[in-house]
């Protein structure tokens, strides 16, 4: 059981490997400058991996404000690049990444707070960083002519009802109105919006396979809930794919596999007692990423949905398909449900 995380992360990246892991071209990142802010994260990290070996970029800026992080990141071995810059600051900042994008040419935007309970106990700190911060990354990306810039966001900012994902849905729709300055910037905005990332830190697998450990019951606090999950593999291959295809102006999400919390639980250990605990403040029972007040304007292209900032802009993707009227992209909905069988297959349980 303790070795279980590592095979899960690799098995649910197969599931979902047909439907968003697809090939595309390295070559628009090849003798390019690309900052990435949050780089110390566990996405900044994985995102810098993949660039350096698949990739050739002429220099890639990890920026964040954490200077331990950086200094571990730096003597790891898997970062003795030559190629990689490092810039301590923090996205509040406006000067300092004004700085730090001098000659930049793509911007991943992966610097957040995040954390759901301490969003709702300190909502004047996560709106100075996730939407002052945002702003900060647009008005810096187009006074240094950057050409495409590419922000994270959560599937809590669709239909949001915490102080977090209302702050990713305001960042949201700062970077995709930063188009409707393309009279007078050639900088391009796009948005990547995608599920919790399986085994990410305080996650719910890490959690029950340590109460697993522990010989403690598994805490579950409500036994409807359901999530998205994606790998984080799969998460920096969809980014490095909408860079690819992005027009500007985007939501891009992709087509993931949802599951039943409690079916997850059950998988690890059928036997464990279950303990409900309730829903904590801003937590929501299903998850979405889409709502059917957006269908109007989503489409299905290439294995994936994509909202757009008009419907009109389907002109631009080739074999796109609309989605049907009142559509909504749910975790309890989803036609990709991983089921408790299919769990334990995933997990090695037989």
């Amino acid at each position: 059981m303790r070795n279980n995380l590592q095979s899960f992360r690799y098995n649910i990246g197969m599931v979902q490997k047909r439907a968003i892991d697809r090939d595309f071209n390295y070559d628009i990142f090849s003798d390019k400058s690309i900052l990435v802010t949050g780089g110390t994260g566990s996405f900044g990290k994985a995102f810098v991996i993949s660039l350096l070996k698949n990739a050739n970029p002429e220099r890639v800026i990890v920026f964040s404000r954490d200077e331990l992080k950086q200094h571990e990141m730096k003597t790891s071995s898997v970062f003795q690049d030559s190629r990689i810059r490092w810039f301590v600051g923090d996205i509040r900042d406006k000067d300092r990444l004004l700085m730090a994008m001098q000659g930049v040419d793509l911007v991943v935007h992966s610097a957040a707070l995040k954390q759901v309970d301490t969003g709702e106990y300190n909502p004047s700190e996560f709106v100075k960083t996730n939407v002052y911060g945002s702003q900060n990354i647009v008005e810096a990306a187009i006074e240094r002519g950057v050409s495409k810039v590419v922000a994270l966001s959560t599937d809590k900012a669709s239909s949001p009802i915490n102080l977090y994902g209302a702050t990713k849905l305001t960042a949201d729709k700062l970077f995709v109105s930063a188009n409707y300055y393309g009279s007078f910037t050639q900088t391009n905005f796009s948005v990547v919006r995608y599920g919790n990332v399986m085994g990410s830190r305080g996650s719910v697998i890490p959690k029950f396979l340590e109460q697993e450990e522990k010989d403690e019951p598994f805490q579950i606090t409500d036994e409807r809930m359901s999530r998205f999950w994606i790998t984080l593999d799969t998460a920096v291959n969809f980014v490095l794919k909408s860079f690819e295809i992005m027009k500007g102006g985007e939501i891009f999400v992709p087509q993931i596999p949802s599951m039943k919390i409690i079916d997850l639980a059950k998988a690890i250990n059928p036997e464990r007692e279950i303990v409900v605990t309730g829903i904590r403040p801003g937590e929501k029972l299903h998850e979405e990423m889409i709502s059917e007040h957006d269908s109007h304007r989503t489409i299905r292209f290439s294995g994936e949905y994509i909202i757009l900032r008009d419907p009109s802009e389907i002109k631009f993707y080739d074999s796109a398909l609309t989605v049907e009227e009142g559509f909504a992209y749910r975790s309890d909905t989803n036609p990709m449900q991983l089921g408790l069988q299919e769990l334990k297959q995933i997990l090695n349980l037989g």
